[in-house]
């Protein structure tokens, strides 16, 4: 599961749908690996608006990575700046979680990752 994808997630908890605190997930006990995907600026220029960029901050942080600055870079910005480029492409198109857990900050439910692939299905109680 690539870090871009875990930067879309949210408990799918009913009772969390209407607390903040359901997202981000937050990874734990996670196993990164690393693929080399070749860097592609405009797909990256066009993402940029879709990332919530403070659960990004939180993320990159709980994963060990160094911190992002505090705002998101411009389109312009990005676009001239070729080590931030490669620094978001390796973050979030070469960076995947093999294994470990997502967890919810608002209830707590842990979502297993095995093989790069999140369970997301809920036992009965919680659905």
């Amino acid at each position: 599961m690539k870090v871009l994808t875990i930067n879309f997630l949210t408990c799918a908890v009913k009772a969390c749908k209407s607390s903040s605190n359901c997202y981000p997930l937050h990874p734990k006990d996670a196993e990164l690996v690393q693929d080399e995907i070749d860097l592609n600026p405009d797909m990256l220029v066009n993402v940029l608006p879709r990332l919530d960029w403070a659960a990004l901050k939180t993320t990159t942080s709980e994963l060990g990575f160094p911190a992002l600055p505090d705002q998101p870079p411009t389109a312009e910005e990005l676009k001239a700046d070729e080590k931030m480029l490669k620094d978001l492409n390796h973050l979030l198109l070469e960076t995947s979680m093999s294994e470990g857990k997502l967890v919810c900050g608002n209830c707590g439910h842990e979502y297993a990752v095995k093989e790069g692939i999140a369970n997301f299905l809920l036992p009965s109680h919680l659905v």
